[in-house]
C-alpha cells in the first residue's frame, strides 16, 4: 500500500505522536505512540513491519509457513519490535514498561506470545491483562497489544511488586502490582483459583455441584476477584478501593452486566472508579469457565495526586457510573456509548428503518461519543486534541472506517493512537461502538 511519509514525530495539542502514518487507501492517520509529558504510550500493536501495509510477509510466509519458528512466535517478535521502535521515540525502555493488555483470537496463540514477551522484558514484566476476542483490523492477525511507560528522563522510575498471596504463573511472569510515582497498576484479576489443584476456579467462586439456586455465578466470581485478589493486591502498597481511579471489567456474557454493577456499586460503596466493561469471546479467560477480569489503576494513598471525579454532564451507559476521574495529569473516562440519559441509544443516533441508506450507525454514534468526550475533557481542563490511548470496542470491524470519519470531523489531520477490537456485543441494545478513552492533562 502506498503512503505518505511523515516525520518521526508530530506535534498535536499537548502531546507527540510517535512514528505516526497514514494507512491507505482511507487515509487513516495513525499514531503507533504518544509522548505525553512523563507517559509514553503504544496502542493498537500488531504484526506489521512498517504499521501501514498489513501483517508482515515474514510472519505470515503463506508458502512455507512450517519452514521456522511458529507463526505466533513471528507475530509476537514484530509486536516487540515494533514496541521496541516506539520506546526508543519516546525516550523511554522496556524497564520503564508500568502496564501491558493483550488481546488474542484464542489460547492458542499465549504460549508462544508469553516466551518472546519474557525474552523482551528480561525479568521486568509488568502488570499484565489478557483476554480473548474475535477478530481485529488485519487479515491474519492473532495477537493485539497495548503498553504504558514512563520516559526515562522523567525521574521517575517503575517498582515491581510481587507478594506471596498473590500467584502467578511462570509463563505469564508479570509483576501483580507496580508503583510508578504517584500511580498503582494492577494486574488483570480473574476467579482462577489460588491454589492450582482446586482449580480451575476457585472453590470460593463458584456454584456448589449440583445447586441451581445457591448463589449468582457472576457474583461470586466478582466478588471472589475483588475480594481475594484486587483488595489484597491494592493493599501491598496500603491502598484500598477508595484509591482506585480506572478499571476495565471484562465480562464473557453481557447479561451479566446488571449483577456485576450491583456488587461494583456496593464494593465501592457508590464511588465507583471510571469503568469500561468490555464483552470478550466465550471463553474469554484463561479459565475456560470463568466470567469475569478486572485491572485497575490507583492513586497511593497519601500521595501527593489527588483524584478529581469529572461531571460534565454527559449522560453514562450504567447507573452510577462517574463519566470520568481526573488523575493528575490523566483523565481516564467511562466507556462511551451514544446514549441518553435513560441509558437508552440516542434517538439521534438511531436509524429510520423506513430510510436505512442515509447514515451509518457507526459513524453517527462515534460522532455523538466524541462530542461527548470533547465536553467531558474541558470540563477537566484538556481536549480530545491530547487522547493518548482510545481503544474502540465494535461489534462490526466493518463499522471501523465509518467511526474514524467521525474522529477526523472532530480532529481533522490528526494522529490517533488507536485500537480497534471486534466484540460479541454491547450493553446497550443498538450500540455497535463503545470508546474507551484516556486523555492528557497538561
Amino acid at each position: 500500500m502506498a503512503t505518505r511519509k511523515t516525520p518521526a514525530s508530530v506535534p498535536q495539542g499537548a502531546v507527540t505522536a510517535l512514528l505516526p502514518v497514514e494507512i491507505q487507501p482511507g487515509n487513516v492517520r495513525y499514531a503507533p505512540g504518544i509522548r505525553a509529558g512523563r507517559w509514553v504510550f503504544a496502542t493498537g500493536h500488531k504484526g506489521t513491519a512498517d504499521f501501514v501495509s498489513g501483517m508482515a510477509p515474514e510472519v505470515v510466509d503463506a508458502e512455507a509457513p512450517r519452514h521456522s519458528v511458529p507463526k505466533y512466535k513471528k507475530e509476537a517478535r514484530q509486536v516487540f519490535a515494533n514496541f521496541a521502535k516506539v520506546l526508543k521515540a519516546g525516550g523511554s525502555d522496556r524497564a520503564h514498561v508500568v502496564r501491558v493488555d493483550q488481546y488474542y483470537t484464542g489460547g492458542h496463540v499465549v504460549d508462544a506470545y508469553h516466551e518472546v514477551r519474557r525474552e523482551f522484558f528480561r525479568g521486568h514484566v509488568p502488570p499484565s491483562t489478557s483476554n480473548l476476542h474475535q477478530k481485529f483490523l488485519l487479515d491474519g492477525q492473532a495477537m493485539e497489544v497495548q503498553l504504558m511507560a514512563v520516559a526515562t528522563d522523567s525521574g521517575f522510575a517503575p517498582t515491581q511488586h510481587r507478594p506471596a498471596n498473590l500467584p502467578v504463573h511462570a509463563t505469564s511472569g508479570y509483576s501483580p502490582v507496580l508503583t510508578c510515582g504517584d500511580h498503582v497498576f494492577i494486574a488483570g484479576q480473574t476467579s482462577e483459583a489460588l491454589k492450582t489443584e482446586e482449580g480451575p476456579l476457585d472453590p470460593a467462586a463458584r456454584m456448589p455441584a449440583g445447586h441451581l439456586w445457591k448463589g449468582t455465578p457472576i457474583k461470586l466470581e466478582a466478588g471472589f476477584a475483588i475480594e481475594r485478589k484486587l483488595k489484597p493486591a491494592l493493599a501491598v502498597v496500603g491502598n484500598t478501593l477508595a484509591d482506585v481511579v480506572k478499571a476495565q471489567v471484562y465480562l464473557r456474557d453481557m447479561d451479566d452486566v446488571p449483577a456485576f454493577n450491583e456488587v461494583w456499586a456496593e464494593q465501592f460503596d457508590g464511588d465507583i472508579p471510571a469503568t469500561t466493561i468490555i464483552t470478550t469471546s466465550n471463553p474469554g479467560f484463561i479459565c475456560e469457565t470463568g466470567r469475569i477480569e478486572i485491572n485497575t489503576i490507583s492513586l497511593k494513598n497519601g500521595g501527593r495526586t489527588k483524584k478529581k471525579v469529572i461531571d460534565a454532564g454527559v449522560p453514562t451507559a450504567f447507573a452510577g457510573h462517574p463519566q470520568a476521574v481526573r488523575a493528575g495529569d490523566l483523565l481516564f473516562l467511562s466507556g462511551l456509548m451514544a446514549v441518553d440519559a435513560r441509558g437508552a441509544l440516542a434517538p439521534e443516533v438511531r436509524i429510520d428503518p423506513r430510510q436505512p441508506w442515509f447514515g451509518t450507525p457507526a459513524e453517527l454514534q462515534m460522532n455523538r461519543i466524541l462530542e461527548q468526550a470533547e465536553a467531558i475533557c474541558r470540563k477537566a481542563g484538556t481536549s480530545l486534541a491530547n487522547t493518548v490511548r482510545a481503544q474502540q470496542f465494535h461489534t462490526d470491524l466493518s463499522g471501523f472506517h465509518p467511526a474514524w470519519r467521525a474522529w477526523q470531523k472532530h480532529l481533522p489531520g490528526h494522529y490517533l493512537p488507536f485500537s480497534a477490537i471486534e466484540v460479541p456485543a454491547l450493553a446497550v441494545p443498538g450500540a455497535v461502538v463503545m470508546l474507551d478513552l484516556w486523555v492528557y492533562v497538561p
